[in-house]
């Protein structure tokens, strides 16, 4: 069995549709910056993602399990419950980025019954 490549088809010249298109190195330069960008903003959100999944859990597991019960450590953890995926989607709202910022406003939404429950609990 041997494999043949094929040429592929030409096409006629089109006058209106040219066959390569040329960017200017102002275009170029853009979408560099735009994918600079876009790095450095899931690099945040990254860090604030992985300050929330931390601090959160140690923050109710202390304020529960600590040697005196410390209902402001669970007010502080409620807060941080809410805030930090707030900012998350704050930050990839503004750089662009609209599912992930959806999906974080969603999951501040989603965080706003527990928040509750563990300030009523303390």
């Amino acid at each position: 069995m041997t494999l043949e490549i094929e040429r592929p088809v030409e096409r006629p010249a089109d006058p209106v549709r040219p066959a390569t298109t040329r960017r200017t190195a102002e275009e170029v330069h853009a979408d560099r910056q735009a994918a600079a960008r876009r790095t450095q903003a899931a690099l945040h959100i990254a860090v604030v993602t992985l300050a929330w999944l931390v601090s959160v859990p140690f923050l109710v597991g202390w304020g529960v399990l600590g040697t005196q019960r410390e209902d402001g450590v669970l007010l502080f953890a409620a807060l941080l419950a809410v805030v930090l995926p707030f900012t998350g989607a704050a930050i990839a709202t503004r750089n662009g980025l609209y599912f992930t910022g959806g999906c974080f406003a969603v999951l501040t939404l989603a965080m706003v019954v527990p928040a509750i429950s563990v300030v009523q609990a303390g």
